[in-house]
């Protein structure tokens, strides 16, 4: 689509819009409006830009006036989250909701699996509802978020699914060293047949994880096995389906790591089903530290994701590009914690001809 020019964005009297304006200036219109009105927060780099542009286009910038009450002004930000607000998700939405309040800005929440094929994004640049947007492991692929960053349109993508366009900031765990202390922790305990039921194969995350799972090997010496690997979408049946095809292996796995929490429940619940002990006869460990990690028996060993620094992050991500400022980082990465609970143990010896302990 053509985009419009600064002439076709002047209204017929001759007064220049803020849409005219944020065009020339290349920032967002809720940055424009808030110079305009005189509201607090912006730069005074970003404030003369600004005023140079208005007067430039033959238009006197306004006086700032009194802002009228806050309930009538209160600027939202598009929260997307396609998926059901579960323990992950419910984590990442309420830190995001709560630190907007804290910056004055309301949330328009679209949530559940309906959103999935939805247009919101491809409409964010046209919608006068939303001045900015956090989308939150975002399904569309980056040929679909690449118009966003070349308009620099206000936005931060929580968890990425895969690589996101150059420009685009973005906010996520450190899945590399997360999985591999996980490993770490398990070759200490003399764990050798380590399985992974790691995520689909096409987020970015699960090759992250991937990647730090086979680092650990390597650094004790050890290579990854193709058989001891399944994949699948992050939820308890994967975990019984993908653990009860990993424990009929002979010889059968000592531990297995799980892509998050759920996975892992599945996989006690194989092991159960055999009546396999954990973790005398199999270490399970999982991923997030979800509320479900320690209500299991045993209590999962887990990585700990900063699920609600990642939505505070993500808000002061955006408030920053809503603001004017330059970005100080693209794409940030916070730290993961290995937490050890029950359900990890000294690795039992298992006979190679019956897979048997």
């Amino acid at each position: 689509m053509k985009q419009d020019s600064v002439s076709d964005l002047v209204t017929g009297s001759g007064r220049v819009t803020v849409r005219a304006i944020a065009a020339e200036t290349g920032l967002s219109i809720a940055t424009v409006s808030r110079v305009l009105n005189g509201g607090g927060n912006v730069a005074a780099d970003t404030r003369q830009r600004v005023r140079q542009v208005v007067e430039r286009l033959g238009e006197r910038a306004p006086e700032p006036r009194r802002r009228p009450s806050a309930a009538a002004t209160r600027p939202s930000v598009l929260v997307r989250c396609p998926y059901l607000l579960t323990d992950y998700f419910g984590h990442i939405v309420t830190s995001i909701a709560e630190t907007l309040a804290q910056h004055g800005h309301g949330m328009l929440l679209e949530a559940g699996d309906a959103t999935i094929s939805s247009t919101a994004v491809r409409e964010l640049p046209r919608r006068r509802d939303a001045y900015g947007a956090v989308l939150i492991l975002p399904p569309e692929s980056p040929a679909d978020l690449e118009p966003l960053a070349a308009r620099s349109y206000p936005l931060v993508v929580v968890d990425p699914r895969t690589v996101v366009p150059r420009g685009m900031v973005s906010v996520s765990a450190a899945h590399f060293s997360g999985a591999r202390a996980v490993t770490r922790h398990l070759i200490e305990l003399g764990h050798r047949q380590i399985a992974v039921i790691t995520g689909p194969p096409e987020w970015r995350s699960r090759d992250d994880r991937v990647g730090g799972h086979l680092a650990a090997l390597a650094e004790a010496g050890m290579l990854g096995d193709p058989e001891l690997m399944r994949h699948g979408e992050p939820a308890t049946k994967t975990g019984l389906w993908a653990g009860g095809e990993l424990i009929d292996l002979r010889p059968r796995p000592t531990a297995i790591i799980c892509f998050n929490d759920k996975v892992a429940v599945g996989v006690l619940e194989a092991a159960a089903a055999r009546g396999l002990h954990v973790p005398q006869d199999l270490s399970v460990a999982g991923f997030d530290d979800i509320d479900v990690s320690r209500a299991t028996s045993p209590r999962l060993t887990t990585v700990r994701q900063p699920l609600q620094e990642m939505g505070r992050t993500a808000v002061t991500m955006l408030m920053r590009q809503l603001d004017g400022h330059a970005h100080e980082a693209l794409s940030m990465e916070l730290e993961t914690r290995l937490v050890i609970r029950d359900s990890t143990g000294p690795a039992p010896a298992i006979t190679a001809r019956t897979g048997l302990s």
